[in-house]
């Protein structure tokens, strides 16, 4: 019999994230891979897994706690053939990796709990994020009093505890109350206080959430019954559209964007990447088009290093390291896995990778990390249609590429009009960071190399 520290393991590019559920308690027999406790950071929340049987003999932390890799949750008392083999471990941090329990933003950053009227509708369907109160274990003291699936209901909407009154006994916080809490946060009658403070941020002033649409200078959202006019379908937006939905209008409000639209000439390069597919068909390796702009994006950055940048206050955040984040549509909503050190890859390497990431957003087996550290962000529609659109930039980047299927269109080359496979471009930048003249100068040189791809070894 032994007594071994468990630790919390590696759970990606995390500091200083906040316990938000104890799981177990003093006294309490665990299996392997047991969740101990829930975490949340800006990104994720998940839960943190047992590496041992045993008992629980003390625990370490607390709700609210900040814990980072290798901080001690608990000492557990394990028995029997194990107890020989985890006192050798000498406390080693948990084997096995966390279960991640709420998806990432689609860039990867921080998903502010921004709800605000018009932000959708439907009962129980408010943005997410990690800016939501910690929703803390029952009967802790000045702390909202809710049982453990009320809290992971209230999570998974969104919802901050630390603002819903409850009806239950001695004020207990029910599912009902939740319910009714995300209804007036749609209907307008209510803001939480994330949203009234990202609202000030933005300069919107005004009041504390009557209802009105005051902090915008806007009439109420309008409630109507549909129902009224024909028949109607009732569907609730899925969890990862929630949290979609509270980074784009953060973003959407919070960012003085300005769209270039531009065509980029890929006859060449499409006629390239047709005779590689064909020479590597044995690899099974297909190189598409996002990994040929992925390359040329790279291009542009370092030609044009504050497109690969962050504001940090007054201060510009200049990345020396170039992770391409691409926009992957899933059933479940749109994700943005992250190419990492894109700089650092070739065409196939990129290809294999982005198919791999892709695969893992389709299956939703994305990891938080896999999710977070982009510099710049490609959303591509090429595979089903339209011309241009206005992609909204996934803060804290600076800029987004938005691209639409090519076209076969008649170009004049001084002396008569040639077909020429065309590729429509369409670039969001923050006005803050960037002007009209460097955008302009960015899409025209990006435009250059996907005409000739030499120039990415320049």
């Amino acid at each position: 019999m032994a007594v071994i520290e468990v630790k919390v393991p590696d759970i990606g590019d995390f500091k200083d994230v906040a316990v938000i559920e104890l799981l177990v308690k003093v006294g309490d027999r665990v299996a392997p891979e047991q969740s101990l406790i829930t975490v949340e950071s800006d990104k994720a929340s998940m839960e943190i897994p047992c590496s041992h049987a045993g008992v629980v003999r003390a625990l370490k932390v607390a709700l609210g706690d900040k814990v980072n890799i290798g901080s001690v949750l608990l000492d557990l008392e394990v028995e029997g053939a194990a107890a020989p083999a985890a006192a050798q471990a000498g406390g080693s941090e948990a084997s096995v990796a966390p279960v991640a329990t709420a998806a990432a933003s689609p860039s990867g950053v921080p998903a502010a709990a921004v709800l605000a009227h018009g932000a959708g509708a439907g009962t129980g369907v408010v943005g997410v994020g990690a800016a939501v109160a910690p929703a803390p274990a029952l009967g802790a003291p000045g702390l909202p009093h809710a049982s453990p699936s009320v809290r992971k209901f209230a999570r998974e909407l969104g919802v901050p505890l630390a603002e819903v009154s409850g009806s239950g006994l001695k004020g207990r916080i029910t599912l009902a109350d939740v319910q009714a809490f995300s209804r007036a946060v749609m209907a307008g009658q209510q803001h939480t206080q994330a949203a009234r403070a990202a609202l000030a941020a933005a300069g919107a002033g005004g009041g504390a959430g009557s209802g009105s649409g005051s902090e915008l200078g806007l009439i109420p959202w309008p409630k109507v019954d549909f129902a009224k006019f024909g028949p109607i379908e009732r569907k609730e937006l899925g969890r990862i559209k929630k949290i979609s939905a509270a980074n784009l209008l953060r973003n959407a409000v919070m960012i003085p964007a300005v769209t270039n639209h531009d065509d980029a000439d890929i006859t060449e390069l499409e006629a390239l990447r047709l005779r590689l597919n064909q020479e590597n068909e044995k690899s099974g390796v297909k190189v598409t088009m996002l990994a040929f702009l992925i390359k040329a994006c790279v291009a542009a950055l370092k030609k044009f290093p504050d497109f690969n940048s962050s504001l940090d206050g007054d201060a510009l955040i200049v990345k020396n390291y170039w992770h391409i984040g691409f926009a992957a549509d899933t059933p479940n909503g749109l994700m943005v896995p992250v190419l990492k050190n894109a700089d650092q890859k070739g065409l196939l390497q990129i290809s294999q990778e982005m198919s791999e990431l892709a695969k893992k957003a389709r299956d939703g087996k994305l990891s938080p990390t896999e999710m977070s550290g982009a510099t710049f962000t490609i959303s591509s529609l090429g595979g089903i249609g339209g011309r241009y659109f206005t992609p909204i930039i996934n803060a804290p980047e600076v800029a987004i590429l938005g691209v639409c299927k090519s076209q076969m269109s008649p170009v004049w080359n001084g002396q008569a009009f040639e077909p020429r496979l065309l590729l429509p471009l369409s670039l969001t930048w923050d006005h803050r960071v960037i002007d009209g003249a460097a955008a302009a100068r960015f899409n025209a040189y990006l435009g250059q190399v996907l005409a000739d791809f030499r120039r990415v070894l320049l």
